[in-house]
């Protein structure tokens, strides 16, 4: 392996005493390179922007106004708060549905991705699969299986799935090779098997990383559902923020199906930090 070379760090004495630490190492340096070109890029592209009609006076008063009619004066015009129930119930329950089924297939398929738990061939090649799977995005998926199914919920779930199989099968993985070897050396040399080591071992070390893994992806996968809703016909709260929108350019609704999936991320992060203490607490 090529060895990378590191200059050594410069070490200065101020006059107040203190010591002032340069590094000096070639990663620092390709770092500083990359955000300063970064910065660069970036500045440089506002002067190849088309500003044609681009007027800053008008452009910023009813940009002000939108967002007063949005979420100062939201309002419900083309259904009612039963049926926005339903819908969030709806985006709620495709999250749901992709998440617990892509939990259990990810936690069989993350048992042959670990290395302290499979044979090397095995887990590089579901290595490989999982991390095509996670470079493509989920609409993508989502697209792929509407060419089969058709547009609506099914592709939905199914693009979801996809995606969120690869997404828990790294992370159980990698918290399946975090368990203490001398754990599972210890089962082992009581004659217990491969599933038995599983159970009795590696299951009450990693529970917890699991259950937080699991939610995380719930929340990504609600995320997703909402705006699935109006790419593949989903249904769900999603589509009906489409329709306001882009259909109707109703802007009161719009503030109120933004306020109700702001809610719900909310009660999502507050449950997932209960559900955690209380399971932390528990163990």
């Amino acid at each position: 392996m090529q060895q990378i070379t590191q200059q050594p760090s410069v070490i200065r004495h101020t006059r107040s005493g203190k010591i002032n630490i340069r590094s000096g190492n070639r990663v620092s340096l390709v770092l500083r390179a990359t955000l300063w070109t970064l910065g660069a890029l970036t500045v440089l592209a506002f002067f190849f922007f088309d500003y044609t009609g681009f007027r800053p006076l008008q452009a910023i008063p009813e940009t002000l106004y939108n967002l007063k009619a949005m979420f100062l004066e939201p309002k419900l015009s083309h259904f009612g708060w039963g049926e926005a129930a339903m819908q969030v119930a709806i985006t709620l329950g495709l999250g749901a549905l992709a998440t617990v089924f892509g939990a259990a297939f990810a936690f069989f398929l993350a048992l042959g991705a670990a290395e302290n738990l499979s044979v090397p061939w095995l887990s590089k090649s579901i290595r490989i699969v999982v991390a095509f799977v996670r470079a493509v995005p989920t609409v993508l998926w989502v697209l792929i299986f509407a060419i089969a199914s058709g547009l609506g919920s099914e592709a939905a779930v199914l693009g979801m799935l996809f995606h969120s199989v690869a997404y828990l099968v790294k992370a159980f993985s990698e918290a399946f090779e975090e368990v203490d070897p001398k754990i599972l050396e210890a089962l082992r040399s009581t004659g217990a098997g491969w599933w038995q080591t599983v159970v009795h071992g590696v299951l009450p070390s990693t529970f917890t990383y699991l259950l937080s893994w699991t939610f995380l992806r719930f929340e990504i996968n609600f995320s997703v559902a909402v705006a699935m809703g109006a790419a593949a016909g989903a249904g769900g709260i999603g589509f009906e923020l489409f329709m306001a929108s882009g259909f109707y350019f109703d802007l009161r609704e719009v503030g109120v199906i933004t306020y109700m999936i702001l809610a719900i991320a909310i009660v999502l992060e507050v449950l997932s930090t209960r559900l955690k203490s209380r399971v932390y607490s528990s163990s």
